[in-house]
Parts: C-alpha cells; sequence; structure tokens
C-alpha cells in the first residue's frame, strides 16, 4: 500500500513541477518525498495529505520521518502541509502530547457537518429539503447521495436501504473505527435514537450498568456524536441535573432508529415492508427535532441581520418536570418565546395562548415576545411572529 501511495504522490507532484524524472522514477520512500519537498518549496506550495491515519497504519514511523524532517528543513520553507482524517480519534491521537508531532501544529480545524441554509439549494423546496436534512444531515458524503429528482422514501429505499449501497453501513464503519467495544455504544446510540434522552432511560433501555453508560457517553460526546443539552436558563450546565443527550448528527438518529434495528428485514429484502409500516408513519414525528434546529437557525440568521425585536445573547431548548418550549432566545431584558410546529394548518392563536402559559411558568422576567413557526398557518395571530415554510426558504436564500 506505501508504494502506492508514494506512487501517487509522485504523480502529483511531477504534474505540478513538470518533472519528467519524477514521473519514470517514483518515491519509493517517505524521507525521498519529504527531501523532494523541501527542495521545491522555495514558493508557496499546498500539499495536502488525505485520511493521513491510513497512511500512518501502512507505516507506524511516518509521525517521526515528518518530524525529522519538519524540524531539519520544512518549517524553514514556504510549505504549508495539511495532514487531514475522518477519523476524530485517530487525529487528535497523531497530534497529542504521546506523539511525535506534538507541538508542531500551527493550526487545526474541526469540520462540522453543513448547517440547513447551506444546504438547502443542494435538497430542493423547503418541505423537500427539511426531510432530507432529517434524514441525510449535512455531513457532504452523505449529502451527495441524496438525489432530489425522487421522492424522500426512494431516497430512503436505494440509497439507505439498499445492503450494496454505501450509507447502509457506514455509520457502523464510522463507530468501529472510533471505538473499541462496540457493541455497548451501538446499544447506547439506538436507545437514545429511540427517545431515551435521560440517563435514567438509557441505563434502564440498555440493561448496562451506570458506570459504564456515564464513561461511553462521554467518549460518544468527545466524538461529537452526541450532545448533552441543558435548559437554556441553566446558570451551570455543567453542573446541571436537567442534562438530556441527543444524537449530534441527523445521518446517524436516523440509522440507529430505523436502520440498526431492522437489520434483518432489511437484509431478506423487505425494504418497502420497513418503509410503508415503520419509517412513514413516523416520519412527521421523527423530522419535528430537526425543524426546531432549524427553526433557531432561522432565528439565529434574522438576529445577525436586525430583524428580531431585541438582540439575542442566549438561545436554546427550556424544559421542567411536565413543562417545555421549544426555543427561548434571551437578550437584556426581554425574551423571545417560540413554538415550532412540523404540522400543516397551524391555528396561530390557540398556539399562542398556550405557550402564553407556558411562558408564565419559566420564571423569566422582562418583556415577553413571542414566535410561531410551522410548515403553514390556516389562522394568524396579530403582533405575533410567524415563520412558514415559504418564509423559511426566502430567509434562508437570501
Amino acid at each position: 500500500m506505501q508504494a502506492l501511495q508514494l506512487k501517487q504522490f509522485s504523480e502529483a507532484l511531477a504534474e505540478h513541477f513538470q518533472d519528467g524524472l519524477l514521473k519514470t522514477n517514483p518515491f519509493t520512500r517517505w524521507d525521498a518525498f519529504f527531501t523532494y519537498l523541501a527542495d521545491k518549496a522555495k514558493e508557496r506550495i499546498v500539499i495536502a495529505l488525505d485520511e493521513f491515519p491510513y497512511l500512518v497504519q501502512s507505516n507506524r514511523s511516518l509521525p517521526s520521518l515528518l518530524q525529522y524532517h519538519w524540524d531539519q528543513k520544512l518549517r524553514k520553507t514556504k510549505v504549508f502541509l495539511i495532514l487531514c482524517g475522518s477519523s476524530i480519534g485517530m487525529m487528535e491521537n497523531l497530534m497529542g502530547s504521546k506523539s511525535p508531532l506534538y507541538g508542531r501544529r500551527t493550526s487545526q480545524l474541526l469540520l462540522k457537518p453543513l448547517k440547513f441554509a447551506d444546504a438547502l439549494p443542494h435538497l430542493g423546496h423547503a418541505r423537500q429539503a427539511v426531510e432530507a436534512y432529517a434524514v441525510f444531515g449535512g455531513t457532504p458524503a452523505y449529502l451527495v447521495e441524496y438525489d432530489r429528482r425522487k421522492d424522500l422514501w426512494s431516497n430512503i429505499r436505494e440509497k439507505i436501504l439498499s445492503p450494496e449501497r454505501s450509507l447502509f453501513r457506514d455509520a457502523e464503519f464510522v463507530l468501529r473505527q472510533e471505538v473499541r467495544e462496540p457493541r455497548s455504544y451501538f446499544s447506547i446510540l439506538e436507545s437514545i435514537a429511540k427517545g431515551n434522552t435521560r440517563i435514567g432511560h438509557i441505563i434502564n433501555d440498555t440493561g448496562l450498568d451506570k458506570g459504564v453508560v456515564v464513561k461511553y457517553l462521554g467518549v460518544l460526546i468527545d466524538l461529537h456524536l452526541v450532545q448533552r443539552g441543558v435548559p437554556v436558563t441553566e446558570k451551570s450546565p455543567a453542573k446541571s441535573r436537567k442534562g438530556l443527550y441527543r444524537l449530534s448528527d441527523n445521518f446517524f438518529r436516523f440509522w440507529f432508529r430505523f436502520v440498526y434495528p431492522n437489520l434483518q428485514t432489511i437484509e431478506e429484502g423487505r425494504q418497502d415492508r420497513l418503509v410503508d409500516t415503520v419509517i412513514r408513519p413516523r416520519m412527521d414525528a421523527f423530522t419535528g427535532p430537526i425543524f426546531e434546529a432549524v427553526a433557531r437557525e432561522a432565528l439565529q440568521a434574522m438576529d445577525k441581520i436586525g430583524q428580531l425585536p431585541f438582540r439575542l445573547e442566549k438561545l436554546g431548548r427550556w424544559w421542567d418536570k411536565d413543562a417545555e418550549i421549544d426555543l427561548i432566545g434571551m437578550g437584556g431584558k426581554e425574551n423571545l418565546f417560540c413554538e415550532v410546529k412540523w404540522s400543516d394548518g397551524v391555528d396561530a392563536s390557540e398556539v399562542v395562548h398556550k405557550l402564553q402559559q407556558s411562558a408564565a411558568v419559566t420564571g423569566l422576567s422582562g418583556k415577553p415576545h413571542f414566535c410561531l413557526i410551522a410548515r403553514s398557518f390556516k389562522r394568524d395571530a396579530p403582533g405575533i411572529l410567524q415563520l412558514d415554510l415559504k418564509k423559511l426558504e426566502k430567509l434562508f436564500s437570501a
């Protein structure tokens, strides 16, 4: 594998520098590769080594070789070296305190999934886009699989529920390269995807010891696969006992909710039945939390361009015992209470009345404002900020 990798690098460099000799005599050692770079980098040159952890797997001495050549020559040249990797754990280990490369990076960047506004142009009209984003998420490699010319159900059947397609097992492959005991992690992720967001519920559902669940949740949070959220009003989030857990990635959430529990059904070729009897009836409920995230993104966009009654300092969900509010925006002595519904024909007056009652129990002082976000409304409420899919699409397109 190393010979093939070096041959590919040789071809790329030979083409860039118009080096016929290198094209016919490719590198056979990493030492030669780094020495060549040092000699050629008198002008700015950008070198990106993609999936660097896999290069290291084929040659364990690569980090030490890179460290030596970087310290001796490369750092004094104009080379701009980018090390990329899809495994967060592996990349952190390669840059950690026990690695030869420790202390030599000048910057680091965690590439997060695309936001809804960024994914919208690829996904089609607003409703189609929200549903597609809820299933495929914002990871570019997953988004490019989505075919906007086909309906959601065809995309799910053909791109996710087909055993021969890459997305059918990708979530499993990603997790297996990050953790050593995937079975317990799978149980925790499946439990959260089913709606068990409190740690006690996760323990009861999985049958795992509390210590194991707490430890593994910490790992999943570090891997950016799980998020822990607390009510927006909490002053010390880390110490709050009201923490709820949710899957960070939309595609992982879909996979652990509908694919992982039904692997046998899919492998037996009963995808149509799975879609018609399991996925389709639950899709609106599944999409609801994602629509809340889209609504949050919309309010942040409106705040940035000054279209809200006041400037936001905090924005997030709120809950306490049996009461909850989808979004509360806080700023100065004013608060914005927002209800989000993935529904059509919403009666704004009726919803606002219930929202006002919920707002009264939050204990927040200051001037209240109210906001409703839904697919569409059948009746408006005077003086209330209302956003439907048409307005959201216009906002994000702008």
